[in-house]
Formats: C-alpha cells, sequence, structure tokens
C-alpha cells in the first residue's frame, strides 16, 4: 500500500474519563487525530486491550506520565497508515500490534516505532490486541527481572487474569514448573488446563502451606504476584532459597510487614516494576526481547491469548464493568474499526 490509499481525518472518535470514578465516567468523544512526532507510527486501531490499569486511571489511581495521552488504552491491534522518521522497519500498510502511551481507546494512536511488533503468523487481529501490555509486562518481569529459568518452579497469582492466562502459557513453554492460584475451582481448572501443575483456590486454601507442601517445603524459585500487601509475607513463606519475588501491582495494598532475618537468611530477593513510566528505550528493548525469544511461541500456535469477551468501542463502560466484576479467564478487547 501506498501513502495515497490513506485518508486520515482531521477528527477521530475516542473514549475519553469525563472525570475520575467509575465506569460510566468513560464517554465517547470527538478528538483530533494524533501528529507524529520523530520515529513514530500512526496506526489506525483495529482493537484495543482493556487492562485493569485503565481501570486505575479511570478511577484516578494510576498517574499518567505528562508525555503520555490522557485518552486511556495501553495496546492496539491495527494497520499503520503515516510514518514520521527514516530507516523504520515497518511500511505503510503493514499490520500491527502495538504497546501504546496511552491513548488505545480511539480510531488512531500514534506510537514509537519501537514498540510496534509484527502480527503473529495465524493470529487474528483480535488476539494480536491481547499481545503488548500483557506479554511485555509478563516477559520483562518473571524472565528479564525475575530470571525464571528453565525446570525452575513458579508461582503465579491470579492465574485467570489476563497477566495470569499468559504468564502460565509462558513460564510452561519455557520449560518451568508452573503453580498458579486463582478464586474458585472453575478459575482454578482453567489455569490446569492452560499448564499449571497445580491452581490452588486462595478462599479456599492458604497458598503458602499447600505450595510448601507439594515442594517438600522447598518452595518455589520465583514469585509472579499482583497482590503485594498481605501477600508479600505469605509469598516468602513459600519462596525457596535464593528465590526471587516479582511484585508488578498492589491490587492488595502497598504496605505490610516481612521478617528481614527471614530474608536474609534464605538470601531471598524482592523486586518489580510498572511498564508505563519506563523510557521508550527500555520498552523498545522489552519488545525485541520478547520478539526474539518468545515470538516462535506465537508463530507455532503454542502459546494464545485467551478472550473472555469483545466489546465495540462505544461499550466501553461495560468492558471496564466486566473487568471490574473479576469473572473472566484471559482477556477482555474492544472492536475499535
Amino acid at each position: 500500500m501506498t501513502k495515497e490509499n490513506f485518508i486520515i481525518p482531521e477528527t477521530m472518535q475516542a473514549v475519553e474519563i469525563s472525570k475520575y470514578g467509575g465506569p460510566e465516567n468513560l464517554k465517547i468523544c470527538s478528538r483530533l487525530t494524533p501528529k507524529l512526532l520523530n520515529n513514530q507510527v500512526l496506526i489506525k486501531v483495529s482493537y484495543a486491550g482493556v487492562n485493569r490499569p485503565d481501570l486505575l486511571q479511570r478511577q484516578g489511581n494510576y498517574k499518567v506520565p505528562e508525555t503520555a495521552s490522557d485518552l486511556p488504552g495501553l495496546e492496539v491491534s491495527g494497520i499503520i497508515t503515516a510514518i514520521n522518521g527514516s530507516n523504520i522497519k515497518f511500511n505503510i500498510g503493514d499490520k500491527v500490534c502495538a504497546l501504546c502511551h496511552g491513548g488505545g481507546y480511539a480510531e488512531y494512536v500514534a506510537v514509537d516505532v519501537g514498540h510496534c511488533m509484527p502480527i503473529p503468523q495465524n493470529y487474528s487481529m483480535q488476539e494480536a490486541a491481547c499481545i503488548p501490555e500483557t506479554f511485555i509486562t509478563v516477559w520483562s518481569n518473571l524472565f528479564m527481572r525475575g530470571n525464571l529459568s528453565k525446570n525452575e518452579k513458579v508461582l503465579i497469582h491470579g492465574g485467570t487474569s489476563g497477566i495470569g492466562t499468559t504468564a502460565i502459557q509462558l513460564a510452561k513453554q519455557y520449560g518451568a514448573k508452573v503453580y498458579a492460584t486463582a478464586g474458585n475451582e472453575k478459575k482454578c481448572e482453567a489455569a490446569e488446563n492452560l499448564g499449571a501443575i497445580k491452581c490452588i483456590n486462595y478462599n479456599t486454601t492458604q497458598f503458602e502451606d499447600e505450595i510448601n507442601k507439594i515442594t517438600n517445603n522447598e518452595g518455589v524459585d520465583v514469585i509472579l504476584d499482583m497482590v503485594a500487601g498481605s501477600y508479600v509475607p505469605r509469598n516468602l513463606k513459600c519462596l525457596s532459597f535464593d528465590g526471587r519475588l516479582v511484585i508488578i501491582a498492589v491490587q492488595g495494598g502497598i504496605k505490610d510487614e516481612i521478617n528481614f532475618a527471614n530474608l536474609m537468611i534464605k538470601r531471598q530477593t524482592i523486586t518489580g516494576s510498572t511498564l508505563r513510566p519506563q523510557s521508550t528505550d527500555a520498552k523498545a528493548n522489552y519488545v525485541d526481547n520478547l520478539i526474539k525469544n518468545a515470538w516462535q511461541w506465537l508463530e507455532t500456535g503454542k502459546i494464545k491469548p485467551i478472550i473472555e469477551n469483545e466489546f465495540k468501542l462505544s461499550e466501553a463502560v461495560d468492558a471496564h464493568k466486566a473487568l471490574e466484576k473479576g469473572e473472566h479467564v484471559g482477556k477482555y478487547i474492544m472492536k475499535v474499526s
């Protein structure tokens, strides 16, 4: 395709946060189509992923970087319709999925070229929209920061969330022994079907006791945790010698007490990160690392995003309500165009 094939409108339809609060504060609006900075591409959005940081932003609990769009939406799939820069590895007309610095809930979004990825072979545009934010979060934290190795044991909390379903599949393909937690037996069964050796119902069982029982008190080598709060000391009880606890969200709170003497004796590491505030180069490095090391599993169909339901862009309120309800297995996405 050539540039002449795309007529880029001056304005576009988008979903904005009219004020902080509940899902009803998401409103359809008209915005100016983004102008490109150097080394950016303009993507005509096909699908946008719906993620928990979008909920936090809507609630006023997630600080948006000054350089970011105020519109929610951190991952999309779509078609490149304009390019600003030279030596860019994509062409106008290419189908891509991309990590957005906000602005994904819109018909067009401007994205740094280093944050774009080709659509894996045999992937639909719906499936591709589930990759950027979720897969990069898991890859950068579980494998790059947590240094998960083949044959190590890993515990993944929230095993049926978008993050959880992705982490279980990636860790299994990498050769790790995977355990998970979820909130009911149906979800536990779903996590085990994805590759978890055992998924523990955290509403009926103390996960740390069960993990120690399963592992003969050796514990697991890595824990991927999006709860924090009271989970931190419990995590450390079932984390092995030289184990790594990686925290990626604080749904259970930002504080609790831990026994530092035990941490030192077992040589444990507590680390964590948030993706959005990191530099453009850091995110591009994550993209390259993910493609280099994991794309083969996506291309061969060994890993597929789990999609719970699809909404229209005009149904963003319903999408947020569904994600907040927490009954899903996998991801929610929105069809934009």
